[in-house]
């Protein structure tokens, strides 16, 4: 490929009304799409919304979660590449002709991803200077002992944030992946539901010889977690057991057998500071919900050493590129 291939932008959403449609707002102008909404079951007046305007989309009875939402629409779309976009996001102006660009120029990226800023409240108010604002994701990245993390989260953008580069993997949040790769691998592991199925993905794509890049001249806001904290009564319960079993679930696909004491060391910490924040219970659940998976996990990490190289995922533990 050493063009621009065709893409779609596929928007999970959940009760996200208020921040929905700036989203779809911003998308207006962008270069020619599809454009596919999966609502997972919204009592907010969201699918009336998409019904009156015209947007397509896929009506949901229940949330099923953002990976088996993003791989629905994913199967319903017919563009080369999907932009999975979460509905708290805005997008500055020609930010998906950016991503298809880099996209085209390299066939073995499996994805790019943009500059990622933080949106500032909840209000849908993009801060009026981009140069200005926080990085909420400059590029995925893995520690030493295999947690993920947004390179640059929370601080000032710096000149790395700003210089076209290489990364671990995509945040899933604003990423345009190649349908190519996402058919390869079978999308999102839709037993995560939501949290580290991003990193997940993107183990998986490193194992299979696939690469990824960071596009600063895409610019992407995002609020991050808006609808996640209004739409269950114990938010940070839910998101601690989810990312308690999601990452102990993607450690084990590919983590070398000698990163085990570390890793035990740093779920220790984790059950104790889960513990003062008084979700010691749903970070413990996690965990055994984690173990229960484990036939399934040793399965598919045998699958994945003798199908791919797993040392292409490895590589990146402990580097950091911004």
């Amino acid at each position: 490929m050493n063009s621009a291939p065709t893409l779609a932008v596929v928007i999970p959403s959940w009760n996200s009304l208020a921040l929905l449609r700036r989203c779809l707002d911003s998308l207006a102008g962008q270069a020619g799409h599809e454009l596919l909404v999966v609502d997972n079951g919204s009592e907010d007046g969201s699918v009336a919304f998409l019904e009156e305007r015209g947007v397509p989309h896929v009506a949901l009875p229940e949330n099923v979660g953002f990976a088996a939402a993003v791989n629905l629409g994913a199967a319903r779309v017919g563009a080369e590449a999907i932009l999975a976009l979460n509905a708290d996001t805005v997008l500055e102006p020609g930010a998906l002709a950016a991503l298809a660009r880099e996209l085209g120029r390299d066939e073995r990226l499996g994805g790019v991803q943009p500059r990622i800023l933080q949106l500032e409240g909840g209000d849908g108010e993009a801060a009026p200077d981009v140069d200005a604002a926080r990085v909420y994701s400059a590029g995925m990245a893995v520690s030493a002992d295999g947690r993920a993390f947004e390179e640059g989260a929370g601080g000032p953008q710096r000149t790395p944030h700003l210089l076209e580069h290489e990364v671990f993997g995509v945040c899933g949040a604003a990423c345009l992946l190649r349908r190519e790769l996402f058919e390869q691998l079978g999308g999102y592991d839709e037993r995560y539901f939501a949290f580290y199925e991003d990193v997940d993905l993107n183990v998986r794509a490193r194992i299979a010889g696939w690469r990824f890049a960071y596009v600063p001249e895409a610019v992407v806001w995002h609020v991050g977690n808006a609808t996640w904290m209004t739409g269950f009564e114990r938010p940070g319960a839910e998101n601690a057991r989810l990312v308690a079993r999601n990452r102990l679930a993607t450690q084990v696909k590919y983590m070398p057998l000698s990163a085990a004491p570390r890793i035990a060391a740093v779920e220790a910490g984790a059950l104790a500071r889960a513990a003062t924040q008084r979700r010691l219970v749903p970070t413990a659940r996690g965990k055994l919900e984690a173990l229960k998976w484990l036939p399934a996990l040793l399965g598919e990490r045998r699958r994945l050493r003798r199908d791919g190289d797993v040392g292409r995922a490895r590589r990146w533990l402990g580097a950091r590129t911004g």
